[in-house]
């Protein structure tokens, strides 16, 4: 049975709106084909509470494509910036992950980088 709005990969439901966000396209073609990392980062997204139990996976895990990852995770901040007034506490915890996930992994937060330089010129 098929949920609207859902994608199954794997036996596992995962949102469509948040895997069209991550992988960056505006349809999903192949979900067979999406990396594993992005499938995990979609599930901690869009539960949050789910974080703490794989901060060990995604720091251990070897990711196929950093510099798309980097951009899946900035993909997130920038949606849930723009969509903040719809859903406070749910944005606010996406940015959350995101932000913790892209700490963890590169040691440093790209748009809060931008935002203080701007902030200084």
């Amino acid at each position: 049975m098929s949920i609207p709005g859902k994608i199954m990969v794997a036996e596992n439901e995962y949102s469509l709106d948040t895997l069209k966000i991550i992988t960056g396209h505006s349809m999903i073609k192949d979900s067979d084909s999406i990396p594993e990392e992005l499938l995990l980062l979609c599930r901690v997204v869009d539960n949050p509470y789910l974080l703490p139990y794989f901060l060990e996976t995604f720091y251990s895990m070897q990711l196929r494509d950093e510099n798309g990852f980097h951009f899946a995770l900035l993909r997130i901040q920038v949606d849930s910036q723009l969509r903040m007034n719809e859903d406070i506490q749910k944005h606010q915890h996406r940015i959350y992950v995101t932000r913790t996930l892209e700490k963890l992994l590169f040691n440093e937060l790209l748009l809060e980088t931008v935002a203080v330089q701007d902030i200084i010129e």
